[in-house]
């Protein structure tokens, strides 16, 4: 497939499931917010303006080279530090479902966390084009960036917000195995990692009642288990075809905040088995066409932006669809392009212009 063909498929796709996305926050929330706010339309009316604003963006990006990001990512990556500093800062920060994860403005909320998870990518693609032949070395070429990766952590851990942080650990680690670091590294990473979510579990009790709500969730049907099991009761009744259009049954207020984390329950529940394989259509698209991009791409730094952007993005829908039906704990981590969120979305659309702008580099 020629490159033109291959660019014009991914922005098409990833219209296509955006625009999906504000139809289905319209269906799942407007019951919520005419009974929190008065206005059936709050919730998308707010994901419109932002849709609009990142398709804007997304284009203005594209045309913008890419080495650019190498160029400013040190400074970047700082700008995003101390964003997260300042947020987790009472009286500066805003809480929100127990995490002080953001920036209220007016009646929108920005969330720093979301402009780190691009910048975290950048700067660790320039820490890998500069340390090539040092990555073999655990302590000359992989331990800088982990330290840099785990301060972020740390930074999103005191929000908290696991969801997230567990989406750029695992983005930068595919990075580095892609980087060629050692097999070896990985498994004694790994052993570390399942002893430091452990040690997360035995900090923040809340975290064990989710693992104990995943393995069986009738065990708290009223409290830690409510979410996956009213999950289910909205992907399993689907059928092929579903229910129809805002016929969703679980969004009368049995499905918590149905527009952001569990909005494919209600694709499902509305549309079936068939809108489950056109959200998995469309994703496969971008996914594939975002791959084929970073594959074919020469330069070193735009294959890392690339992979790592489209590496991220998978992980992270991967994530959300587990969660919903049920496979493992729930994470609080949103569906690309179709979860209700402003910052998510913005950030999602600016990362796809910075792949097209790699494509179109090449040529």
């Amino acid at each position: 497939m020629k490159k033109k063909n291959v660019e014009m498929l991914l922005v098409i796709s990833v219209i296509l499931i955006s625009i999906f996305g504000i139809v289905m926050i319209y269906s799942a929330s407007y019951i919520w917010a005419e009974f929190k706010y008065n206005d059936s339309l709050k919730y998308v009316k707010n994901q419109a303006l932002f849709f609009i604003i990142g398709i804007i963006l997304m284009f203005f990006v594209s045309k913008i080279d890419y080495k650019i990001y190498l160029k400013k990512a040190n400074i970047i990556l700082i700008g995003c530090l101390i964003l997260l500093v300042l947020v987790i800062i009472p009286g500066v920060g805003m809480v929100r479902n127990g995490s002080r994860s953001w920036f209220g403005i007016g009646s929108f909320g920005v969330q720093p966390s979301e402009f780190t998870k691009l910048a975290l990518i950048i700067f660790t693609s320039k820490y890998l084009m500069n340390n090539e032949k040092r990555m073999k070395d655990i302590k000359k070429g992989v331990l800088p960036i982990l330290a840099v990766l785990f301060l972020t952590f740390g930074l999103i851990m005191l929000q908290p917000d696991f969801g997230t942080g567990m989406i750029i650990v695992v983005s930068i680690i595919g990075l580095l195995f892609v980087g060629g670091v050692n097999m070896k590294f990985f498994i004694g990473l790994g052993i570390i990692g399942v002893l430091g979510i452990t040690g997360l579990i035995i900090v923040a009790p809340y975290r064990l009642a989710r693992i104990l709500s995943f393995l069986n969730p009738w065990s708290d049907p009223l409290g830690s288990g409510f979410q996956i099991i009213q999950s289910l009761y909205a992907i399993g009744p689907g059928g092929l075809f579903g229910f129809g259009f805002l016929n969703s049954r679980q969004k009368h207020f049995y499905l918590p905040e149905p527009q952001t984390d569990f909005i494919f329950s209600i694709i499902s529940e509305e549309f079936g088995f068939l809108g489950i394989v056109i959200v998995a259509a469309l994703f496969l698209t971008i996914i594939i066409t975002g791959f084929k991009i970073s594959r074919n791409c020469k330069d070193i730094f735009g294959k890392y932006l690339s992979f790592g952007i489209m590496f991220q993005l998978s992980f992270q829908a991967i994530l959300n669809l587990m969660v919903v039906v049920g496979l493992i704990p729930v994470t609080g981590v949103t569906l690309p392009f179709l979860s209700y969120g402003g910052s998510s979305l913005l950030i999602t659309l600016c990362s796809i212009g910075i792949v097209l702008n790699i494509s179109r580099y090449e040529k």
